[in-house]
């Protein structure tokens, strides 16, 4: 049975001042959707938001997943349940290769920490499969594996960040991924390639809530819905043609209309 995310009513704080003012979205695996709007209408807030960050003080509504309350649960349980962040601006982690990153995530997520010795048959088992998924996931990006040696996001560019975190997804394979503005900084091959992972990722076990400005992205991963966000709310909904009309038209008619 798919999994459905449910955003009800969904109010928040930043430093005492309201972003979200009753947000409301269901989204269902297997559903991509498109949330696009102008700067400060509060697309990264709901991000942020539903990750659980502690600067996003959340004052009404509900999360729910499958009917459970994410809004009760500190962010590494959500990330537990399925949700999954692929972040605007993704941070530097000296010292830890990406590879052990995601052997870390993999098994925090998973609960597939190796219960026998290094060597042992379960776990360089449970490691092969692990380093068969990242290959694949790299063969996507046109990387080589070498990349895995290097530590977390330091010294990459844009375009390497946010391909890192399309890895990330890949590898962990979440219910629910929240993209932020993932192609912002990108040139058009990164922007393909990121998009090509995606596509490859689409299907029934995956929902997608794809956070940007522009229709760009939205030419190489195809919504199923697009909604407009406007000072804290969600204020039209519609398919692939309203993301091509504020292309056209820019957001001033959609604020004019709801004031």
């Amino acid at each position: 049975m798919a999994s459905t995310l449910e955003i009800r009513d969904l109010r928040c704080n930043v430093e005492d001042k309201e972003i979200l003012k009753g947000v409301n979205l269901t989204v269902r695996q297997g559903e991509v959707h498109a949330i696009m709007g102008p700067n400060g209408s509060g697309k990264s807030t709901l991000a942020y938001t539903l990750m659980g960050h502690p600067r996003y003080e959340v004052t009404g509504g509900e999360v729910l997943l499958d009917g459970e309350n994410l809004l009760e649960l500190p962010p590494d349980e959500r990330a537990k349940r399925g949700l999954f962040l692929a972040f605007q601006y993704p941070q530097e982690v000296p010292g830890v290769s990406v590879a052990n990153f995601l052997r870390t995530a993999v098994n925090a997520l998973r609960g597939e920490e190796p219960a026998g010795p290094a060597g042992s048959g379960k776990n360089l088992a449970a490691l092969t499969a692990l380093q068969k998924e990242i290959e694949a996931a790299l063969e996507q990006l046109r990387w080589d594996s070498s990349f895995t040696r290097r530590y977390l996001n330091e010294g990459f560019s844009g375009g390497e960040k946010k391909k890192g975190e399309m890895l990330q997804m890949a590898v962990l394979k979440p219910k629910f991924a929240i993209m932020d503005e993932t192609d912002s900084g990108l040139d058009i091959d990164a922007l393909k390639d990121v998009a090509r992972v995606f596509n490859n990722l689409r299907g029934p076990e995956l929902g997608a809530i794809v956070i940007t400005h522009y229709q760009r992205i939205l030419k190489y991963i195809e919504p199923d819905f697009v909604h407009i966000m406007v000072d804290g709310r969600i204020v039209r909904s519609g398919g692939r043609e309203l993301a091509e009309e504020v292309e056209a038209k820019g957001y001033d008619w959609i604020k004019a209309q709801v004031g």
